[in-house]
């Protein structure tokens, strides 16, 4: 009997001592404001919902203005312009090859990593995510599916939001369905096959939406332009829902497979909320001719601005039984972060020299920390190519701590006034010094590592290079989805 109870006790241990894995479903440019929980009066998402009930929530998570800055901070631990990224396009949203980035640190702890959806952090091959440790890949190019612009951001030629033509490890396929839908049922797939082996799992689902142009499936967009929604914004929320759709199918296959106690499922966004088509705040009429107002949380600023609800985002995390269900963490938190995290969580081998970002782990493990004395910083970047980038650091920045929001010359009481309403500037003048002096030290930081700010405008796009080289070889075969 007691080696019996000792063998058990060993199991016992050994399962408790398992990696967990990590799911991580990051949406673009949702922002804080489409959820439901969150206020909203008209998109339903109950799945998100579910999860939402289930997870811990970082309620001031923030990000980056637009969404490759973001992602490179995710993938490195610090800030996007010290990877070289001052922008969304033009050679400037490739991530400098001089980082380590997330699936290559998590490698260092035993796990694979696939990714699903977005990537945009560089389109030519050595800034591809298979060249940087990812080891399944199913992605559209540029920022978004059938963007193209004149340097190498550019996605596979006149793709669609239906039926899109996706890289996946290495050459195209041409899929049948809908974007996001496709990317879940991708990312599901890799799921069900790398449950069954022994190395825990990352897995990065990029969905592209709700981006515009706001293409939902028409089942998605129904129920908003019978509300009165002008089509964009009914295509915006649409695709929202359609977003919740897929969660829903990715917990009931977790469930199913038994594989959620031990994984860590994150839900986010890359920015602020963009307009989802509404014309100066007005998003439809209702049935008396009423108009109905843009939500957004009561946030000043949306995407693209160093305002709060230019960077405020949802993040809802989830580890049964290890995090507490239901939980407000109202600690200032961003995505810097993520990356010290995670490797914490994994056991994993941090690159020297490079994280800013603190890991996470103690308070959802339910320490009481007091917020400590850190300035996080933004700048919306995006000048022209070939401008001096010491001409833009004053304009359109922000600096953000425990309490205050220096946005540009004004200041702003986050705890008292989370709106934004008043500018208290005046009545804290050594506040204003001391944010600002702190910017400045980070903006000569970071200056030197802005390595894509001279770099020509590439002759090709690669994706349509590689997409007429598969044609000339024998085309693009159709893909075939996993069974789940």
């Amino acid at each position: 009997m007691k080696r019996i109870l000792l063998f058990l006790a060993l199991v016992s241990s050994a399962l408790a001592a398992k990696k967990p894995n990590i799911i991580l479903v990051i949406t673009d440019d949702q922002g804080y404001g489409p959820v439901g929980k969150h206020g909203h009066p008209w998109i339903k998402t109950p799945n998100l919902d579910k999860h939402y009930e289930k997870s811990t929530h970082f309620t001031r998570f923030l990000v980056s203005p637009t969404c490759s800055p973001t992602r490179a901070a995710i993938m490195t631990g610090r800030h996007p312009m010290k990877n070289g990224i001052t922008h969304t396009i033009l050679e400037r949203e490739r991530m400098t090859l001089n980082a380590t980035i997330l699936p290559q640190v998590l490698k260092t702890a035993g796990y694979t990593s696939g990714i699903f959806g977005k990537w945009h952090l560089g389109d030519e091959k050595e800034y591809q995510p298979d060249q940087r440790g990812f080891d399944e890949v199913f992605i559209h190019g540029a920022g978004g599916i059938g963007q193209a612009y004149n340097c190498s951001c550019a996605d596979a030629p006149k793709n669609k939001y239906f039926n899109p033509v996706i890289r996946h490890n290495g050459s195209f396929v041409k899929t049948k369905g809908y974007c996001t839908d496709l990317f879940f049922t991708a990312a599901m797939g890799w799921i069900k096959e790398a449950k069954d082996k022994d190395a825990p799992f990352f897995a990065y689902i990029t969905t592209n939406a709700p981006h515009g142009p706001f293409i939902a499936p028409p089942s998605n967009t129904k129920r908003f332009t019978d509300l009165g929604f002008q089509a964009k914004t009914a295509g915006f929320y649409g695709m929202i829902e359609n977003i919740d759709e897929n969660l829903g199918r990715l917990q009931a296959k977790l469930d199913e497979w038994k594989i959620m106690d031990n994984t860590i499922l994150i839900f986010m966004s890359d920015n602020g909320m963009t307009g989802g088509g509404s014309g100066k705040g007005v998003v439809g009429k209702a049935s008396d001719g009423t108009p109905m107002k843009m939500f957004n949380a009561d946030q000043k600023g949306l995407k693209g601005s160093a305002d709060e609800g230019g960077v405020r985002v949802p993040f809802f995390i989830r580890w049964d039984g290890k995090f507490r269900a239901g939980h407000d963490i109202k600690n200032v938190s961003a995505h810097i972060d993520l990356l010290p995290t995670f490797a914490q969580i994994a056991g994993a081998k941090l690159p020297e020299k490079q994280v800013e970002g603190r890991s996470l782990l103690p308070l959802l493990k339910g320490q009481k920390i007091l917020q400590q004395a850190r300035y996080l910083f933004t700048n919306k970047a995006r000048w022209k190519t070939g401008a001096e980038p010491n001409a833009h650091q004053w304009k359109n920045f922000a600096v953000r701590g425990p309490r205050f929001r220096l946005v540009d010359s004004a200041l702003y009481d986050m705890i008292a006034d989370p709106g934004q309403k008043t500018d208290v500037a005046a009545k804290h003048p050594e506040k204003v010094k001391e944010m600002r002096a702190a910017y400045d030290a980070f903006w000569k930081s970071a200056r030197p590592l802005m390595v894509n700010e001279d770099a020509p405008m590439s002759p090709t796009r690669p994706y349509h290079v590689w997409y007429d080289e598969q044609m000339k070889a024998g085309g693009i075969p159709d893909w075939t989805p996993p069974k789940l």
